[in-house]
């Protein structure tokens, strides 16, 4: 078994209250930095961490706050992404509800790195409990002076920052950062193109970062535990712990603290049980609905860490291991995730606007058994048109789980189709009757 480190999700009762926070330890590192180091310090000791983004992109988080401009001659804003609406992601409430308040530390502290004063936790919609937790916990931080004006002489520091929570808008594209920004200013939320990007040209036309709940969370452990203790947690290239979260068809599902570079297999069978009955597995999306899935073929082979799946065809995303057993079927799997993809699409995008929708037609066609062979190539190709084609990755996302179902698991999706019909038709030219072989693909 793994020594599980539990730097984001300590198992410590009513941690999510201020006062059990801070017996724990809590707001310890924010004094420490406003004490002792400058800006660059912290900045330096976050890259040398290794720490890399948890919303999907798995950027390195020290390098995307040295981005930020160092000028004073605008406000700058932090912008904390909370928008979780992948399926199959559902770690970040985690945080929200037993530990917001490692969360405020750490958007306090990339707030000191950065120069930023104004914070917006940003979180999805739906999430009503969540908000309400991130809003208590707000609340008690400012009440104690850890937020604020109240901050200057908590900490007798000339350094202060407000926090705003901000109930996202309901939709799946909110999750993307430029889009997540045109929430805030209260426009319709569609991606922007970039350049200009947002540590240039963010809120409200000022520099801004956006960082994901979980990512801002694991910054006080790594100032705790020093960027050289954490750089050998987990695998070498992505470090630290991640949140899996596990669901489908797994005898415990649920979210997991686990170090990077776990073999996937002690995920499932160690971690999570197994297969409920005893089944086999039939594909596993490893990270998220929008990743690549992995065929049980491969199962035994797979580390979860981004680099070692990028091997395999896949990536890391949210880390959402979403497992199928051997009676699953994978078309009507597809369609769900078509459909969602759709749904969500925010149509800025031809390609996304467009593809996304025939995608889920010629599921559909498949689910009820009126497609054909040429079906499948048609699939796979609008897929491929609508990859790398939009603004933002939202056509990514919705095109690698169809080609990538469609690489690995071809044959189920052929035994689903029938024979593309030939017939024969009289065409008269010139008055003169010819035959042509006629290929008719069904629509």
């Amino acid at each position: 078994m793994y020594t599980i480190p539990h730097l984001v999700l300590p198992q410590v009762k009513d941690l999510h209250r201020i006062d059990v926070y801070t017996s724990n330890g809590g707001y310890d590192q924010i004094r420490k930095v406003l004490s002792g180091m400058s800006p660059d310090d912290v900045i330096n000791e976050v890259k040398a961490s290794g720490l890399r983004g948890r919303g999907g992109a798995c950027f390195s988080t020290g390098l995307k706050w040295s981005f930020m401009p160092k000028s004073n001659d605008k406000v700058k804003y932090l912008a904390i992404n909370g928008d979780e609406s992948e399926p199959g992601s559902f770690k970040d409430r985690q945080i929200l509800e037993y530990n917001p308040h490692q969360l405020i530390e750490g958007i306090l502290i990339a707030g000191y790195a950065m120069g930023i004063t104004k914070a917006f936790i940003y979180i999805r919609g739906e999430y009503h409990k969540w908000v309400r937790c991130a809003e208590d916990a707000v609340k008690e931080a400012y009440a104690k002076g850890f937020i604020g004006e109240g901050m200057k002489s908590a900490f007798g520091t000339s350094f202060s920052m407000d926090i705003i929570v901000h109930k996202g808008a309901g939709a799946y594209v909110c999750g993307e950062e430029t889009s997540l920004m045109n929430s805030i200013e209260g426009e319709r939320a569609y991606p922007r193109f970039k350049p200009p990007f947002p540590a240039n040209k963010g809120l409200w036309g000022c520099p801004t970062t956006i960082n994901n709940v979980e990512t801002l969370a694991a910054v006080p452990p790594i100032l705790a535990i020093g960027s050289d203790a954490y750089s050998k947690i987990g695998a070498a290239k992505h470090p630290g712990t991640l949140l899996f979260g596990l669901s489908g068809h797994i005898n415990k599902p649920g979210v997991y603290e686990l170090p990077t570079g776990i073999p996937l297999r002690d995920v499932i069978y160690d971690i999570g049980g197994g297969i409920p009955g005893g089944k086999k597995i039939k594909a596993i999306i490893p990270g998220g609905s929008s990743m690549p899935p992995i065929h049980p073929d491969e199962v035994d082979r797979v580390l979860m860490d981004n680099e070692s799946l990028k091997e395999f065809g896949s990536y890391i995303g949210t880390a959402g291991v979403m497992v199928m057993d051997e009676d699953t079927d994978l078309v009507k799997v597809l369609l769900r995730l078509a459909h969602f993809y759709h749904h969500e699409s925010c149509g800025q995008c031809t390609p996304c606007r467009e593809g996304c929708g025939w995608m889920e037609k010629i599921l559909k066609r498949m689910v009820k058994g009126d497609a054909t062979t040429h079906d499948v190539d048609l699939l796979f190709s609008v897929a491929s048109n609508i990859e790398g084609n939009t603004i933002c990755a939202l056509g990514e996302g919705a095109a690698w789980p169809v080609k990538g179902f469609l690489k690995k698991f071809r044959s189920e999706f052929e035994s689903r189709v029938k024979p593309s019909r030939e017939f024969f038709s009289l065409n008269v030219v010139h008055g003169k009757e010819s035959t042509r072989n006629q290929l008719i693909l069904t629509q």
